[in-house]
């Protein structure tokens, strides 16, 4: 009897579909090498990969020859895969047993929509996990060799987001104008007139430092040191078209060091690469 009711479950054991479950990882901000060990593990495990625009072909390589990749991704303010259905991606494909990792540029828990798509894998009873990335704020302060915080300069940085115009307008910027405030403006490109605007018209230092980065991490990275009150219109000039992310009084020492364009190496397995 032990025998038959030990073949029996055996049996269902093979029958019942496995429980399908998403990990959201961080891919951190373009150079594969910036990927945590737990990242590349997962990405390598997965049975399907729904990925953002921003994730690199060379972290998707990783990934087994039989998974499936979904692109989800977009550029800029151009047209965009939903949230409802990137969502239904992922809900579809744990349901039918897969291990999906939902592969997120940067960090998944900034400017991610993160919480969206846990509370519809809760709603569906789908377990997850959330592996942290570095995020491009963390890797532009590393390629200029600076630090986002530092005594008698600033003890703290904030991060915001220019993606969402009208949520950009309604922040505090009488308090983040105030002298000592630093700030990590991501998909700044289109604001950063507005951005400028905004902080002069409460006060700031027109000499504050702004550093604005191309591509950080990656072999084409670029950037420039300005200050506030130049910094709108050197951007404008330049021919940048890859994601950008803009310092606020960051890179104080490059500034008094008279820099204006930084000449930005990316380090790969011990060899220098000049930027574009």
């Amino acid at each position: 009897l032990a025998l038959s009711l030990r073949s029996l479950l055996s049996q269902h054991e093979q029958l019942a579909p496995p429980e399908g479950r998403i990990a959201f990882v961080g891919a951190g901000p373009g150079d594969p090498e910036l990927l945590t060990m737990k990242a590349r593990r997962l990405i390598h495990e997965a049975d399907v990969l729904v990925y953002d625009r921003l994730v690199g072909s060379a972290d998707l390589e990783l990934a087994r020859r039989e998974a499936k990749f979904i692109s989800v991704g977009k550029k800029g303010f151009g047209p965009a895969v939903s949230q409802n259905e990137i969502n239904a991606h992922l809900i579809r494909e744990a349901t039918r047993g897969a291990f999906v990792v939902r592969l997120k540029g940067g960090d998944p828990g900034l400017f991610g929509r993160l919480d969206e798509e846990l509370d519809a894998a809760a709603i569906a009873g789908i377990a997850t996990e959330v592996v942290p990335g570095i995020t491009a704020a963390s890797a532009a302060a590393a390629t200029l060799q600076v630090s986002l915080t530092r005594r008698h300069r600033n003890s703290s940085t904030t991060f915001l987001t220019a993606h969402d115009a009208e949520g950009f307008a309604e922040h505090e910027w009488q308090q983040l104008a105030r002298s000592g405030q630093s700030l990590a403006v991501y998909m700044g490109r289109k604001t950063a007139t507005f951005l400028q605007g905004r902080l002069l018209m409460h006060g700031a230092d027109r000499r504050l430092p702004v550093t604005c980065i191309e591509n950080v991490s990656l072999p084409n990275q670029r950037a420039f040191v300005s200050d506030l009150d130049q910094f709108a219109e050197q951007l404008d000039q330049q021919s940048f078209d890859g994601p950008l992310i803009i310092l606020v009084g960051i890179a104080d020492t490059l500034a008094k060091q008279g820099f204006s364009d930084v000449a930005v190496k990316h380090q790969s397995r011990g060899a220098a690469v000049g930027s574009a």
